[in-house]
């Protein structure tokens, strides 16, 4: 019989909300079912957990409390989480539906990806791993199965939290194992049963080995076995399983797979930064391997294979020494077993004291302290200090402490080492000069200096072609925090101003007059001869009154020499009819005055006198007898 049809879940409403359709997989820790979410008519998918896990109310608690922690991660590289509660004896997990296959289908299909490939899957792992760092999630279990990869190349981690909720807050159960998947288990997981996020970071190392070589690192007979090699072998670098991987990629996996947590990235968001800056450096840039039609299945999905999650005993007891050839007789043996005994008993105090606590100290608070007082807090603490590059701070002056890992109060190994980063102090920046440029090209500058485009305002500009950036507001030179907005100042151009009327000025009132417009007015004025205006005053512009010009052209002033003079023609002792014809012919206005009648009719004087010069027009009187 098909084992959905046989499973009591199916066709069952769940808590009165999800309509469970069928089973997709079923684990050792949990089925998931595909359903629908008949309050918001969607598909989803509901991890239900084995009844032996939802009996202990302890789990449940932990269960919850875990799955609203991971119900707070909200990235598009993570398979979301939207609901969790508990129907009867399940407890289940309401989570993204995802049509595709896991990471782990499109191994079994490609045997090993290439090395662009691998960085595009990790990429997106990466980045939804950092996303949960930083907000104080640890996965605890990463491995291809619980990488999902959809049909157009999209990648998603499943299953943050659960780890955690099914092992509590130290990856053991109450019998000492240690829940882990052994091919991709931290050193730490397996020797001391913690897990935090340079874990994940380990076995995201792994996982990316893997990727690059088709293979996990450690084999064994046993998952034990598998679990124990991470504790005593170094993760090999990639190129010794395939050839043409690049030396960069080799150190970064082994970097990331370092035995000593200390010597790991902090954290997802290190490890992605590492990975982006290395493929834009050797241009790996490659898209995701989609998993072929045959291999596409509905996801999530939890799987039952060597690489699935499993129980792994502690590490075991060193081996009793050897007996001798000969044995002490019967009688006189017990006092040596009483000492044997009081010895262990002695021995196994102080060793189970010391694994349990002397081992072990707490972590000084050294956020804003200075590196001297942080160093000698350290010194006092029986710890060690590794300074990280130093890093901008708004919340930490320059030269004191901004971080530290493990955090001040953590419970570390004596004489361990504590990771710190002095603060540089707030982030600043000069606003650039981006006058003349572009809009575009001071947009570029500006994100160049980490600081924000806060919007444009346009301005009239005599200088600035339109269009082009005139400043800055704040102006250029000023120190602002980083990603301040700054305001670009855009050229309109030079403002159109309408030529005024200034005819019968004076030179210095008609300038004033033109250069208030933002007109400029030439140095030269042009001469003209002028029957209206007076001589020394503006008889007018060029170009002309009411004319279109721009602020920053140029006017030049036409000024009045006023009218223009001419010789009085000379008609004394003309007859007066012909004295009369010459003057007016020359542009003058006759005026005859007759002294004696009967005379001969000649001009004997005239006023203007002949030769004189005069404007045209000027009235000539002629006297004759």
């Amino acid at each position: 019989m098909d084992a959905t049809l046989s499973d009591p879940l199916v066709d069952r409403l769940l808590d009165g909300r999800y309509a469970i359709e069928a089973r997709l997989a079923r684990g050792g820790m949990a089925s998931v079912y595909l359903a629908t979410d008949v309050r918001l008519e969607r598909r989803v998918a509901v991890k239900v957990m084995h009844a032996a896990l939802a009996e202990d109310p302890e789990f449940v608690a932990r269960f919850n409390r875990e799955a609203r922690a991971a119900a707070r991660l909200s990235h598009p590289d993570a398979v979301s989480v939207y609901d969790q509660g508990s129907d009867a004896n399940h407890v289940f997990l309401v989570m993204e539906y995802v049509a595709g296959s896991t990471l782990r289908d499109v191994l079994r299909a490609r045997g090993q990806l290439s090395a662009g490939e691998a960085v595009a899957v990790m990429d997106h792992v990466l980045a939804a791993l950092g996303a949960a760092h930083a907000a104080g999630l640890v996965h605890r279990d990463i491995k291809p199965e619980n990488v999902l990869v959809t049909p157009d190349g999209r990648v998603k981690v499943a299953d943050f939290g659960l780890a955690r909720a099914v092992a509590g807050t130290t990856l053991t159960t109450d019998d000492g194992m240690l829940l882990g998947t052994a091919a991709y288990v931290a050193p730490e997981q397996v020797r001391d049963g913690i897990a935090d996020a340079r874990s994940d970071v380990y076995s995201a190392g792994v996982m990316f080995f893997e990727l690059l070589t088709g293979s996990a690192p450690f084999t064994g007979d046993t998952p034990i076995s598998v679990a124990y090699r991470h504790m005593s072998d170094d993760v090999p670098a990639p190129s010794t399983r395939v050839s043409g991987i690049p030396a960069e990629l080799d150190t970064l996996v082994t970097w990331a797979t370092a035995r000593d947590p200390q010597g790991r990235p902090a954290d997802g968001q290190v490890f992605h930064a590492a990975l982006e800056q290395l493929r834009d450096r050797l241009g790996l840039h490659a898209a995701v391997p989609a998993p072929s039609t045959d291999e596409t299945r509905q996801i999530p999905r939890v799987t039952r294979d060597a690489q699935t999650t499993a129980a792994l005993p502690p590490l075991p007891p060193s081996p009793p020494a050897a007996a001798g050839p000969h044995r002490p007789r019967r009688r006189r043996r017990w006092p040596y077993i009483a000492l044997a005994v009081t010895l262990l008993a002695v021995l196994g105090g102080a060793g189970g004291w010391w694994l349990a606590v002397g081992q072990y100290t707490h972590a000084p608070k050294l956020l804003d302290l200075t590196q001297a007082q942080a160093r000698q807090q350290l010194a006092h603490a029986g710890l060690h200090g590794r300074w990280l590059p130093a890093a901008y701070s708004d919340a930490f002056q320059q030269g004191h402490v901004m971080s530290e890992d493990p955090s001040g109060g953590s419970q570390v190994q004596k004489g361990a080492t504590i990771a710190l980063r002095l603060s540089l102090g707030p982030e600043t920046h000069a606003v650039p000069a981006v006058r003349g440029d572009t809009v575009r090209e001071a947009k570029t500058a500006l994100q160049d200096a980490n600081l924000t485009v806060a919007g444009q305002k346009l301005a009239w500009s005599t200088q600035v072609a339109a269009g082009k950036v005139i400043g800055t507001d704040p102006p250029a030179g000023k120190i602002l925090h980083a990603q301040t907005g700054v305001t670009l100042i855009v050229s309109k151009g030079a403002k159109p101003v309408t030529v005024p009327d200034v005819q019968g000025k004076s030179e210095k009132d008609a300038r004033a007059v033109l250069t208030g417009l933002g007109l400029v007015v030439a140095d030269t004025s042009r001469q003209d001869f002028s029957d209206t205006v007076p001589a020394g005053r503006v008889m007018g512009t060029e170009p002309p009154v009411g004319a279109t010009a721009h602020a920053g052209d140029t006017i030049t002033m036409v000024v009045s020499k006023g009218p223009q003079l001419f010789p009085v023609p000379d008609v004394t002792g003309h007859s007066i009819a012909d004295a009369i014809r010459i003057i007016n012919k020359a542009g003058f206005v006759a005026e005859p005055n007759q002294f004696l009648p009967g005379g001969p009719g000649n001009v004997f004087r005239q006023n203007p006198g002949g030769g004189e010069q005069h404007p045209k027009g000027t009235k000539v009187e002629l006297d004759y007898y």
